[in-house]
């Protein structure tokens, strides 16, 4: 929190099994006011993502948060899912049942641009999946820049990749609308890859969310009980404002993990 109050947040997300987690922590914590989420494709088709979307909202008791869908393909290259890592419905395969929520009745870009102008304080964007959703809003509506706080985006490697051995997927997915966020004017942060593969849950922590009869904390991955606490790396940053890092699980379910 800042001076006692919630941090507006936007989350830009393509749901498969590491999204899943961020949003069950950003719902549940208590310094974020979660005002949107938007949909794009990436680990899966993006009807894929918008459905896992609201199942994790839903199954972490979440308030009513508006929900819409987003591009379904790259600005320039053809669409390419992260199925052989999430599964085919981008969820594990676990077999959720549908949601009873359904999305908001507009697009991605206006939901972020109504979210964004109507908010009382900057925004911080998270976008933890490719940027197209992103790069079309900055193109589309240049004048939200005036009320965005900060980008903090999931993304890119400064060591090796995991689509290719130098890129990270979510770049790799749409390079030229990472490049129109990365030129946008706002204050970033840049997450990347390394950073995620240093971070884990103490076996201490997963005990006590299996434990919990609350919604959300447990479900749905099953973790490491080897899971030890690493130091986190450094982000990449433009700016001197420190970040916030979201500490994520060494999860048995997951496969090769990607950012």
């Amino acid at each position: 929190m800042t001076d006692g109050q919630r941090i507006p947040v936007i989350i830009d997300c393509d749901t498969g099994v590491d999204d899943a987690l961020a949003l069950l922590f950003a719902v549940r914590h208590p310094a974020l006011d979660v005002r949107a989420i938007t949909c794009v494709a990436g680990n899966t088709d993006v009807d894929g993502v918008v459905r896992n979307t609201l199942t994790v909202l839903e199954q972490a008791g979440a308030p009513d948060i508006p929900v819409a869908r987003g591009a379904e393909r790259p600005l320039i290259e053809a669409p390419r899912s992260a199925r052989h890592v999430h599964g085919g419905d981008g969820m594990g395969d676990l077999g959720l049942p549908r949601p009873a929520r359904e999305p908001a009745g507009v697009d991605a870009v206006t939901l972020l641009r109504r979210e964004i102008l109507a908010s009382p304080r900057p925004v911080t964007l998270v976008p933890t999946a490719p940027l197209t959703n992103i790069a079309l809003l900055l193109r589309t509506h240049p004048e939200v820049v005036r009320n965005i706080e900060r980008i903090v985006f999931m993304g890119g490697a400064a060591a090796t990749g995991n689509a290719t051995p130098v890129a990270e997927f979510n770049v790799w997915h749409d390079p030229e609308a990472a490049a129109i966020l990365l030129t946008a004017g706002v204050p970033i942060t840049m997450y990347g890859l390394d950073v995620f593969t240093r971070v884990v849950v103490p076996a201490e922590q997963v005990r006590q969310l299996r434990a919990s009869s609350e919604p959300g904390p447990g479900w749905p991955v099953t973790c490491s009980p080897t899971a030890r606490r690493t130091p986190a790396a450094a982000p990449a940053t433009r700016t001197r404002r420190p970040a916030v890092s979201v500490t994520r699980g060494r999860c048995a379910r997951s496969p090769t993990r990607r950012a």
